[in-house]
């Protein structure tokens, strides 16, 4: 009799333990409700915009290198010669080592007030503003730029070096600057340029932006400096060239 009570305060203590336990996590799943997505649908619509239209990029670059691909191919069993020159030429303009022409607009920054108005120098134009500016110019699909004639890259770089704004190695210090891009599509660019309130930010240092009328046929130079390509380096075939 007193084994039968002993095995069922074990099988209550049991039953009880798996109860409390239920209760433990049902009471810790109310007090931490699940964090939920709380972005609005128009959020949610430009997130998904923004998504679709880096996919449209992506396979339209996958597909003018398949098209490459196929080109060379195609063209080394019957001229290997002439195969190598276009894929180097390709290359060569994605590169930005040719000159290039094609309908865009020219932005010219000046100074907004003279210095005898103002009572003090004319301020240089700060790395950051010039950044921030290229920036939006790429957002808005530009397809190559120039600054004071000198060719803008990926490589490229704008900083200041002892208080001297440079674009690579070149002083930006003379007034006013012309910034030559090219789009495919210039009265779009015009369009969202002239919706911006980047002017505002340049005004803010004396500065004024002013952006031209689509032009039907800009051109911009050859990249001229040195492309630098670290961490790279040619391939050491062995004997047999494997």
């Amino acid at each position: 009799m007193r084994q039968t009570n002993w095995k069922k305060g074990i099988s209550f203590s049991g039953l009880a333990l798996i109860f409390g336990l239920m209760l433990a996590i049902q009471y810790q799943t109310i007090k931490e409700p699940v964090i939920r997505d709380t972005r609005d649908m128009w959020q949610l619509r430009e997130d998904l915009k923004t998504e679709q239209q880096l996919q449209v990029e992506l396979l339209s670059e996958i597909r003018k290198y398949n098209d490459i691909i196929q080109t060379y191919k195609t063209e080394e069993n019957q001229n290997p010669e002439a195969a190598l020159k276009e894929t180097l030429n390709v290359l060569k303009k994605e590169a930005g080592l040719t000159e290039v022409t094609g309908q865009g607009i020219i932005i010219t920054i000046d100074t907004l007030f003279s210095e005898e108005l103002i009572g003090s120098p004319i301020p240089k134009i700060s790395p950051g503003l010039l950044n921030r500016l290229i920036n939006e110019l790429n957002s808005y699909d530009a397809e190559e730029i120039s600054i004071q004639g000198r060719r803008i890259i990926n490589s490229s770089v704008i900083r200041d070096i002892n208080g001297q704004t440079k674009l690579d190695n070149y002083n930006l210090h003379t007034f006013p600057i012309e910034i030559k891009v090219i789009s495919e599509d210039a009265n779009k660019l015009y369009n969202r340029m002239s919706a911006s309130t980047t002017d505002e930010d340049f005004a803010i240092d004396n500065l004024r932006l002013a952006v031209s009328n689509p032009i039907e046929h800009v051109t911009i130079p050859a990249y001229d400096g040195t492309i630098r390509v670290k961490n790279m380096k040619p391939l050491e075939l062995n004997e047999g060239g494997k």
